[in-house]
């Protein structure tokens, strides 16, 4: 530990964390789309020598990225163009190049190095999500890429900024590559803007303090939360507990996607092993964690700690009791090119699993699965002068789930960032839509002693021909959020195109759809789960639902065992359906899983994926999607979507153990 006055260590620690929101402030209100005005994907932070970040910002901007690390990315930079002077800025977009720094290729980070008499004391770091850098689609992303040659340009660590001047060359680059040039310029002066923000503050904390009070502060204050998650950690049960689910399918065929964990709480320490994960996919969703113990894969750690001692501060040290094992050529640790551009998808998968895995341990603590997905929905629509405008309609999500003692949260789910939505007003002025409807969605919430959260409904009108409308991160379309104790799931997400017209569509998940003047779209997003038996829950805080409309009165009674009559509770009826219902426990995934699970059970699951994992890069996705033709074959078109019969269920069992020995 430092030999720093805790009395100081606490005034420069909310110091530092008061830098990194004014450079967040900064960033939002200079940012020229939407992405960063109101939807707040972005981020700053101040990292030490180490590149890892001492302070963070608690409530603006992306809150997932503490456990990013700077380092990797500053250091090719410095074999690559030399040292780091005054005035540089580095940037960079690259997943693999970065060493996970970057995720998708959108993201634009930046990193400026702050000197003092001649030496750098600090980093400054921000990023921004961008309209678009290329590629195949409009945005950039798309679920169905199957390299990330495809999704855009990429940007090795470089320096932007040369002691105080843009490269020309790269502006050249970033402007030619982007079919929204002016609007990335606007974010990316307003990411310098971040970062010099940071430096005079920086600076003003240097004149009053001293350069080594300072740089003794970064690691006094990341040692003294690593020594607070461990003190949470020894509170824990000591043991192994694993858990595993799914993603829908990979986007490019009807195939699930299994995500799986294993953690070892002992001593203070946690080790997540996400052996049992399936191997990378030939479509966008994978997570390059580059093997590290990635942001994008440590996150409910974070949130677990900080729940449980509220005093802990946010930074990097939180994650130093933990390791991590991630198999190469996984989904959670793929090998380039794979593609990156959805990693968001699976990452809401990695924060389910975790909590699960945690929730075994801790029951009471842990909630039942949020609605487990992040849609930002994006229009692109021809310009009057040539071109086309991309901007984001809304980042749709759900609700959390429920835990033992409180409801989940309606229509808000902060599980891997703090993104808002963006005001109607703003959108219809922006973009040629015109938003119908934009509320809670009723019914979705899973049942429960303590109800899930409900997830959200946008129905919008587009106002102009040749549009294109992309709804990336689409999930739990099929694989419900699961309930706990005995609570349950909540209800699936689904997209429709004119509803109730003559020319309506249902659709899965799409890539990009184009729609004409005229055409409705109407996006709805999950429930999340319950937590404990239905049942119990108090007759009065069902009424209340109905009235505030998250449940309506036929599946108060259906659900709830609570009959309405003119708005009033009928207690007889109430007491007679209750006591007519079966009891309710354990975790519940809902029936597509049910079915799934009667065939591909985890046991075999995890010897398949040991086996794939164990094969050439080039054959895994060959010999998985055989495997799976073989086994599904004599099954229904729609599996699991509709139960099977014990004697197909078996054969196909069987057909998955023949193929296994295979291999």
């Amino acid at each position: 530990m430092s030999s720093l006055d805790p009395v100081l260590l606490e005034i420069l620690g909310n110091k530092f964390a008061s830098v990194t929101e004014e450079m967040c402030l900064t960033l939002q209100r200079t940012g020229r789309t939407l992405y960063v005005k109101e939807t707040a994907d972005f981020a700053c932070a101040l990292a030490g020598l180490d590149g890892r970040f001492f302070a963070y910002p608690r409530s603006i901007g992306v809150s997932g990225f503490v456990g990013l690390e700077c380092l990797p990315a500053i250091e090719a930079v410095i074999a690559t163009q030399g040292a780091l002077e005054p005035g540089d800025v580095i940037l960079t977009n690259d997943p693999y190049r970065s060493t996970g720094l970057a995720t998708h290729l959108p993201d634009l980070h930046m990193i400026e190095p702050y000197f003092h008499d001649g030496e750098i004391v600090a980093y400054g770091w921000c990023f921004v999500h961008c309209s678009d850098v290329g590629g195949r689609v409009a945005s950039s992303i798309s679920p169905v890429n199957t390299e990330i040659f495809q999704e855009g340009l990429r940007i090795p660590p470089v320096k932007l900024m040369r002691r105080g001047e843009m490269s020309p060359e790269v502006k050249l680059f970033l402007d030619a590559n982007s079919r929204t040039p002016e609007a990335n310029m606007g974010d990316i002066r307003a990411m310098l803007a971040s970062l010099a923000t940071g430096r005079r503050r920086v600076a003003q904390m240097l004149g009053q303090h001293g350069a080594s009070e300072l740089t003794a502060a970064q690691e006094a204050l990341m040692s003294y939360a690593a020594g607070k998650a461990e003190a949470v950690l020894r509170q824990m049960p000591e043991g192994r507990y694993s858990f595993a689910d799914y993603l829908d399918d990979d986007a490019a065929s009807r195939l699930p996607v299994r995500v799986a964990v294993t953690i070892e709480i002992k001593d203070g320490k946690v080790h997540l092993d996400f052996t049992g994960t399936d191997p990378q996919v030939a479509t966008a969703m994978n997570i390059p964690s580059c093997g590290r113990p990635h942001a994008w894969l440590t996150l409910r750690m974070l949130a677990l700690v900080q729940t449980l001692d509220r005093s802990a501060p946010l930074n990097a040290g939180l994650l130093r009791p933990l390791s991590i094992t991630t198999p190469l050529g996984s989904l959670v640790n793929p090998e380039e090119p794979a593609a990156t551009g959805v990693r968001h998808a699976a990452a809401i998968r990695v924060n389910d699993i975790l909590n699960g895995a945690f929730g075994i341990a801790l029951p009471d603590v842990l909630p039942a699965a949020a609605s487990g997905t992040v849609i930002p929905i994006v229009m692109s629509e021809p310009k009057p002068t040539g071109g086309r405008m991309v901007q984001v309609i809304e980042p749709l999500i759900g609700g959390t789930g429920a835990r033992r003692g409180h409801d989940g949260v309606d229509g808000r789910d902060s599980g891997i960032s703090n993104l808002a939505n963006n005001p109607v007003e703003t959108v219809e002025a922006e973009l040629g839509v015109e938003v119908l409807h934009y509320a809670l969605r009723a019914d979705s919430g899973g049942a429960g002693q303590w109800r899930g959260g409900c997830g959200m409904e946008l129905s919008f009108r587009v106002l102009t021909d040749g549009s294109h409308v992309l709804g990336r991160g689409m999930e739990r379309l099929l694989f419900r959020p699961w309930g706990q104790a005995g609570g349950q799931p909540g209800q699936p997400g689904s997209l429709v195109i004119n509803e109730g017209h003559p020319r309506e569509r249902r659709l899965g998940k799409i890539d990009v759809l184009e729609v004409q003047a005229g055409d409705i779209v109407t996006f709805r997003t999950p429930g999340a789960g319950g937590w404990g038996d239905p049942m119990q829950r108090a007759p009065e805080a069902v009424l209340a639902d109905v009235e505030a409309g998250f449940v309506t009165a036929e599946r108060a009674r259906r659900d709830y065992g609570v009959a309405l009559t003119d708005g009033r509770i009928d207690t007889e009826a109430t007491a007679a359906l209750r006591s007519a219902a079966g009891t309710s426990t354990g975790t519940v995934f809902g029936p597509e899983r049910d079915t799934w699970d009667g065939v591909f059970a985890p046991a075999l699951m995890d010897r398949l994926n040991a086996a794939l994992l164990a094969l050439p890069l080039s054959r895994r996705q060959s010999r998985r999607r055989e495997i799976f033709e073989t086994v599904l074959a004599d099954l229904p078109t729609n599996f699991p979507r509709s139960p099977v019969s014990d004697t197909q269920r078996e054969a196909a069992a069987r057909r998955l153990e023949t193929c296994l020995n295979t291999i």
